[in-house]
């Protein structure tokens, strides 16, 4: 993916995902956090920006500075959280995550792949770390439309194709990326730099 084009599909990725996102810099300071990640949450872009991401979890931060370093060395990490939202309720957060450097700083990507206000149940396990697989071009054209929030039918209709294609390119992209959510594959696709058009 050329340099210019990666700032400007992580913005519209970034924005219009219906998975809630934040983005932190090194220090884990929020930098910016989508409409669903504030709608999940209650809190507005002016509460979070400029916080130290711990703020808004339970029982404070969930790694030292040490293995915080060493996560961002990594390039990919995963975990879970109890978040806490502005109405004082506990949402349980599976997420992933992906550093990347930009402009000379070093920026950390946040996806919810799952969440729940029930208890710490989840749907899915979060995925074990493989070796990605590429993807073919039509994989890539399919996620490419999923980052930018396109839906299944939207999808299937850009590309003249039927819904059913759609969803196994998409299927065959998460196995491919080891990825067991739409969000989980946009937030590998956009570290991984797969998402190319």
């Amino acid at each position: 993916m050329s340099e210019a084009g990666w700032p400007r599909l992580f913005a519209m990725a970034f924005r219009s995902s219906r998975n809630p996102m934040v983005v932190v810099d090194d220090e884990r300071t929020v930098l910016g956090a989508n409409g669903a990640f504030m709608k999940l949450t209650g809190y507005s872009r002016a509460d979070l920006v400029g916080q130290h991401v711990w703020k808004f979890v339970a029982g404070g931060p969930l790694l030292t500075p040490k293995q915080w370093a060493e996560e961002l060395a990594a390039g990919q990490f995963s975990g879970e959280a109890a978040a806490l939202a502005a109405d004082g309720t506990v949402i349980a957060i599976q997420w992933g995550a992906a550093t990347e450097q930009v402009t000379g700083q070093r920026l950390v990507l946040f996806v919810a792949l799952s969440t729940s206000r029930w208890g710490a149940r989840f749907r899915r396990e979060l995925a074990d770390d493989a070796v990605a697989e590429p993807l073919s071009p039509r994989e890539r054209e399919v996620v490419r439309l999923v980052a930018s929030g396109a839906s299944g039918p939207e999808i299937a209709d850009e590309l003249n194709i039927a819904h059913d294609t759609v969803r196994t390119h998409v299927r065959n992209a998460m196995t491919k990326l080891g990825a067991r959510s739409r969000a989980h594959l946009v937030a590998k696709a956009l570290g991984e730099g797969h998402t190319v058009a």
